[in-house]
């Protein structure tokens, strides 16, 4: 079931000491005596002197945590950008309806449980040479984390993210301007980048990304680079393409071999399992709810495109394959915006005699995601190298780098459908298939602008899975054309969300920096643009 998944022996080993090291960690932070965190400092039980590899594999693990990407990730962001579509009211994004606990998951989980182990590694082995790599590492993830963070929220806690234990002053963070916190996440990153050394004891087992491999953390961190530099080229072009070149000069991703996984087993709920997974298929099932939305289908197949079914499992009921209906020409994707009883208006005639007769309320009716790639062991995506050739054709479009440009997209077109035998051998696609669909793309004659769209297009659909990537990108470059959906309910307006708004216990847990956030960002609402959105 994938190239990963041999090494599930190893990592169910890992795991247990993984396990343990939590239950500690768990039992020695979560005291609500005020002078008990502060104790914390001085502690010298096990805790406080244990590998902080350990710290580190947990908070790796967490990034792809089930509970937040369930809810940012998928039943926001993925159906916002039309990768998915539901009927059912929960899936908030489909509709643009606000669900408080979905939209502050993310702020709610990962500074608690990301931000606050990364910081611990990064100040327990800030002096100590021969431990190095393991603060680089430590810093690159928790700034990959939020960077996340910040492009779901806008303005942050960021100088102060997760340092609660270290001092008082931080236990109620104030949230800082999202320009300031891009110009330092690319002064951390390459510091953090240039720290590496084979000298220093290596990551090794407790890497989940690399295994201790230094040049591939580089290449990932060239390639975080190159996407933030890439986010704010709108409002500062100057520093962006200076940011990309460096980048891509030091060296991003050059293969598949480099794409940026979190690698997963089947260990405990919210320990070691890929959360999206967990919350798409193999916990709560929500994918009974969950169609391929007729957006990305009809984009498929009018584009001859051979994921069509690796993306699509087929019609029919998830759990029973004897139902499934694997033809691609047989393919339907659910409009986005209706609920049960608004669909039977949005189908023609042909198909809404299958609506009406296929239960449960017609979700049959729709393809559903391929459950191949929904195992828990299955990589969970953070950057890939697709993404990285596509970012470099739209450098070379705008004369950053003098690369071509249509070498740059075929590439990354390739490799985003070459990537997926990481999740199942049957995925393997031939070099024919794949270059008669690059070719039909027509890149290279397009004009500039169609060219641009070209890209977002295929940036969308390399995301796949990563979809709060894709909405990131989508807000920055319009691409690809989205209709938002018209639901008389919708919290805002009927038009696809800027942001997401702020855990709401922040208005009254820290209500001094919340208000000032507020203020300052244009209010706490879906629509509130980022400093780096271009608008579309």
């Amino acid at each position: 079931m994938g190239m990963f998944k041999i090494q599930i022996e190893r990592k169910m080993k890992r795991l247990h000491k993984i396990t343990v090291i939590l239950l500690a960690f768990t039992l020695t932070f979560s005291s609500c005596d005020e002078q008990a965190l502060l104790d914390l400092n001085v502690d010298q039980n096990a805790v406080t002197d244990m590998d902080m590899r350990f710290l580190f594999s947990l908070a790796t693990l967490r990034i792809g945590g089930e509970y937040e990407n369930t809810r940012a990730n998928m039943l926001y962001a993925a159906t916002m950008i039309q990768h998915t579509s539901s009927m059912a009211g929960y899936f908030s994004g489909d509709k643009y309806f606000y669900n408080a606990q979905y939209s502050g998951a993310y702020m709610e989980t990962h500074y608690t449980g990301v931000m606050r182990l990364f910081s611990h590694v990064i100040s327990r082995t800030a002096d100590d040479p021969n431990e190095v790599n393991l603060n680089a590492a430590a810093t690159i993830l928790r700034i990959y984390d939020l960077h996340r963070m910040t492009d779901i929220y806008g303005d942050i806690p960021y100088f102060q993210a997760g340092k609660g234990l270290e001092s008082e002053e931080n236990w109620f963070p104030v949230y800082d301007n999202q320009r300031d916190i891009y110009l330092d996440m690319i002064d951390q990153l390459k510091i953090a980048r240039d720290k590496f050394s084979p000298s220093a004891r290596s990551l090794g087992a407790q890497d989940f990304l690399y295994e201790g491999n230094i040049d591939q953390w580089k290449r990932f961190t060239n390639s975080l680079l190159m996407r933030i530099a890439m986010r704010m080229s709108n409002v500062d072009a100057a520093k962006a393409r200076e940011v990309f070149i460096e980048a891509n000069t030091s060296g991003a991703f050059t293969s598949n071999a480099d794409n940026g996984y979190i690698q997963y087993t089947v260990g405990p709920i919210g320990t070691n399992r890929n959360g999206l997974n967990d919350g798409y298929w193999n916990t709560y099932k929500y994918s009974r709810d969950c169609k391929i939305s007729k957006t990305f289908m009809d984009w498929m197949i009018a584009n001859d495109d051979p994921r069509l079914m690796i993306i699509s499992g087929g019609l029919g009921n998830p759990e029973d394959p004897s139902t499934w209906n694997t033809d691609p020409a047989a393919q339907r994707g659910m409009p986005n915006g209706y609920n049960t009883t608004t669909m039977r208006t949005a189908l023609p005639a042909d198909q809404l005699a299958d609506f009406d007769a296929l239960v449960p309320a017609g979700q049959r009716a729709f393809s559903m995601l391929n459950l191949k790639y929904l195992d828990w062991e299955d990589p969970y995506k953070l950057i890939t190298y697709a993404e990285v050739e596509l970012m470099k054709a739209e450098a070379s479009l705008k004369g950053w780098i003098s690369s071509d440009a249509n070498t740059h997209f075929a590439n990354g077109v390739a490799a985003a459908i070459n990537s997926w035998v990481d999740f199942d051998p049957s995925f393997a696609r031939s070099a024919d298939q794949i270059n008669a669909y690059i070719a039909g793309r027509g890149f290279a004659a397009a004009s500039a602008e169609d060219k641009l769209r070209l890209i977002g297009e295929e940036y969308w659909a390399a995301t796949w899975l990563n979809d709060i990537e894709s909405w990131s990108n989508w807000r920055r470059t319009g691409y690809p054309t989205l209709v938002p959906t018209q639901d008389p309910n919708r919290f805002e307006a009927n038009e696809i969300p800027r942001r997401l708004r702020y855990w709401e216990t922040e208005i009254g847990a820290n209500p001094e920096n919340y208000e000032a956030a507020r203020a300052r960002i244009g209010g706490d609402n879906l629509m509130t643009k980022m400093w780096w959105d271009g608008g579309n």
